[in-house]
């Protein structure tokens, strides 16, 4: 599995991320601009010892990273999403994607892949879930429909 943070905001969050990714396996893009810099103690600290484990892939826009992998499946997380996150029918190689902590994914992303926007189901009070939350809910739910193969 792939996780796609699209300019990411928070060194903890993706701190956070990078020790899921390492626990499950999956590669981490980090799309920049970064709101932070990868060697920001908060990051690392974070992650904690699991940073040998992570393959972190660098993008210098999510076009480019678009041309990287023009065959594979992208899904888009969102709180605008029409399809929860669990009705999808996830590869091993797909790609979920995330937008900012403070803004989320560029309107014009969402609405160019609307049917592949999802979004965690969640009480219509609450603005969204952390980022590194969702990331977790959203991975673990692709990984359970590909049977957590390598995953004990």
């Amino acid at each position: 599995m792939h996780i796609v943070l699209v300019e990411p905001e928070i060194p903890y969050n993706t701190g956070n991320i990078a020790r899921t990714c390492a626990a499950t396996g999956s590669v981490l893009h980090l799309v920049r601009p970064l709101g932070f810099s990868t060697e920001d103690r908060y990051l690392k600290r974070a992650g904690l010892d699991y940073w040998h484990l992570v393959d972190i892939r660098y993008h210098d826009s999510f076009s480019e990273m678009l041309a990287l992998y023009p065959q594979d499946q992208f899904y888009y997380a969102t709180t605008k999403g029409g399809h929860s996150h669990t009705t999808f029918n996830y590869a091993s190689d797909s790609l979920l994607v995330f937008g900012k902590e403070t803004k989320g994914l560029p309107a014009e992303l969402l609405a160019a892949n609307a049917e592949r926007c999802l979004r965690i189901p969640m009480r219509q009070e609450a603005r969204s879930l952390n980022l590194a939350n969702a990331v977790a809910v959203v991975l673990y739910e692709a990984l359970r429909q590909q049977g957590f193969i390598g995953l004990t």
